[in-house]
């Protein structure tokens, strides 16, 4: 018997915000925030999303920012 190779396709990850050309991720805008974080409040990592480094720093900061200031919480229990 031929042993078959299972051949999987993956598509290439993209980052969101160099498809919408955004210069500056906002922290107050926590729906979007959100959205990279996990339901315990951890950031994901860029694997996960598919953000370009710099606007994974970039979202890294803006949620941060937005947990010092109270808008995401830093865990949810």
């Amino acid at each position: 018997m031929q042993q078959q190779s299972q051949r999987r396709f993956f598509r290439k990850k993209y980052c969101r915000f160099c498809a919408d050309k955004v210069e500056f991720i906002d922290y107050k805008n926590s729906k979007l925030l959100r959205s990279f974080m996990t339901e315990r409040g951890k950031i994901l990592s860029r694997k996960m999303t598919g953000t370009c480094s710099r606007h994974q720093r970039q979202l890294t900061k803006a949620i941060k920012r937005a947990r010092s200031i109270a808008l995401l919480p830093y865990i949810e229990l």
